[in-house]
C-alpha cells in the first residue's frame, strides 16, 4: 500500500512547513480582466512575529487572519492606555517578489501589538495593520517607527533565514533595519 506524506506524523516535516516563506506565484488574473480582478492576493506575503521580550522572530501564518500564537485568546482594543502592562510585539508583513529578475524581500512593514495575558487584553489598531500590509504588497518599507532592538532582530532573522533573498534585497531595507 502506498504511503502518502500528508498522512505521516512526522514532527520534523511539520516544523519545516511552519517556518517557510510563501512561495512566489503568478497572478491568476493576468490579462483576462474577469472574475477576481481587483482583489488583493496575499500569496507572496508572510507575517513574521518579532518578540523583543524574548529576542526572537518567527514566521506565523496565522497572523494573516489574526490567529497568530501571540494573538490567540486575547481581546484586542484600539486604546493603548487600557493595556498599560502589555508586552510589545511586532507583526512584520514581509512580501517576497522579484526585483531585476531575482527573488528578494520586496516590501516589509511592521505593525505594533501590545499583549497583557494576565487580563487577556491587547492593543492593536486594525487600520494600521491593513495599511502596513498594503505598503508591503506595494514594495515599500515601513519600519522606521519600530524600536531599534526589534528592527535588529527582524533584520538578522530575514538575513539568516534566506541569505540569497537578503542579498538581492534593496539596500534601503538593510539600512533601515541596521543589518548588512
Amino acid at each position: 500500500m502506498k504511503e502518502f506524506d500528508q498522512f505521516k506524523n512526522n514532527q520534523e516535516q511539520n516544523d519545516k512547513k511552519k517556518n517557510q516563506f510563501t512561495i512566489i506565484k503568478d497572478d491568476s488574473t493576468d490579462g483576462h480582466g474577469g472574475y477576481g480582478v481587483g482583489s488583493i492576493s496575499l500569496e507572496n506575503m508572510t507575517p513574521v512575529i518579532v518578540d523583543p521580550n524574548e529576542g526572537e522572530a518567527f514566521v506565523d501564518m496565522g497572523a494573516l487572519h489574526a490567529r497568530s500564537k501571540v494573538e490567540k485568546r486575547i481581546k484586542f482594543i484600539p486604546n493603548k492606555e487600557e493595556v498599560p502592562n502589555g508586552l510589545l510585539y511586532w507583526i512584520a508583513w514581509v512580501t517576497v517578489d522579484y526585483q531585476e529578475g531575482k527573488p528578494s524581500y520586496y516590501g516589509v512593514a511592521g505593525s505594533e501589538l501590545r499583549v497583557d495575558r494576565s487580563i487577556k487584553r491587547g492593543y492593536k489598531l486594525m487600520p494600521e495593520h491593513v495599511n502596513h500590509m498594503d505598503k508591503s504588497l506595494k514594495g515599500r518599507f515601513a519600519v522606521d517607527h519600530m524600536d531599534e532592538k526589534s528592527k535588529k532582530i527582524l533584520g538578522e532573522y530575514l538575513r539568516d533565514f534566506k541569505p540569497d533573498l537578503w542579498e538581492n534585497t534593496n539596500q534601503e531595507l538593510k539600512d533601515a533595519l541596521g543589518v548588512e
